[in-house]
């Protein structure tokens, strides 16, 4: 198992879910009705365009839930790039079997791909800079899990998984609870000290204010100009992480790393990237 890839056994619900809900009730009445039993295949899973790879885990996953004796291989691995007309993996056996799992697998296999080569893309625009990319939790209910995975594909970093992995203190809760400090000192008071704590300020007498009060160890700067993000992390001066976030666009993401924020988070690498055309070939 590398970095990018977790074990079989947890993805598997979701890919029997998946497939489930495909299948229906009754199976894939069209293959059974018009397949032979006997018919074998040898399956191609191809590029119909260049993309950095991603939901070759996933797509494997699901064919051997379809039918376990197929045989699956993958010739370009999660993170890989690869180029129009390659063919990323084949799949031989059952042509009853490749077909019923094959629109899961794609669907998967498609927007994973999606998501790692629009990750790519932002990265690439940071080279020469300490920035990293993250995700956000703006991800498909249900597949966070896949979606961050393919985030790790296109070489960014994951954000927090869930509301329980940290302490993230956003302007509503800030509202809420009367401010800045109040905020702060609640936190230092009731939280873990294995729990970090970020927190969200849109102004630098926020900042500031963070600063004197101390209790986080990531300050995310919401939707600052260049200038204004240059003046905060001067203003912070190594004392604490700093992320970036809020109208991060492709255009726009080299000029955001050039500032010197530690972090860049885009909710965009997950809700808003293309599926990537593939397409099973018999």
């Amino acid at each position: 198992m590398s970095f990018s890839s977790v074990p079989d056994l947890v993805l598997e619900p979701m890919i029997r879910n998946a497939l489930m809900e495909d299948l229906g009730s009754y199976g894939d009445v069209t293959t059974r009705a018009v397949i032979p039993a006997d018919t074998t295949y040898d399956a191609r899973l191809n590029a119909r365009e260049d993309a950095v790879v991603s939901g070759m885990q996933v797509a494997e996953i699901a064919f051997r839930l379809v039918d376990p004796t197929l045989q699956v291989i993958t010739h370009i691995a999660d993170g890989q790039t690869c180029q129009k007309g390659d063919t990323l993996m084949t799949i031989t056996g059952s042509a009853a079997s490749i077909l019923s799992g094959e629109r899961v697998a794609l669907n998967f296999a498609g927007r994973l791909t999606g998501i790692a080569t629009k990750t790519a893309g932002f990265v690439a625009e940071t080279n020469g800079t300490t920035a990293r990319v993250t995700c956000t939790r703006k991800t498909t209910p249900g597949l966070r899990l896949v979606e961050k995975l393919a985030v790790l594909h296109g070489g960014g970093f994951n954000h927090r998984y869930s509301l329980s992995d940290a302490i993230l203190i956003k302007d509503n809760h800030i509202a809420a609870a009367g401010g800045v400090r109040q905020v702060l000192e609640a936190t230092k008071a009731h939280a873990s000290h294995m729990m970090a704590v970020e927190i969200e300020v849109d102004r630098l007498d926020q900042l500031a204010e963070v600063l004197e009060v101390g209790g986080a160890s990531v300050v995310l700067l919401d939707n600052m100009d260049n200038d204004t993000l240059r003046e905060a992390v001067a203003m912070v001066d190594g004392r604490m992480a700093t992320e970036a976030s809020g109208n991060v666009t492709l255009d726009r993401i080299a000029s955001i790393a050039a500032t010197g924020v530690d972090y860049i988070s885009s909710g965009a690498l997950t809700h808003s990237a293309r599926t990537v055309d593939l397409g099973l070939d018999f």
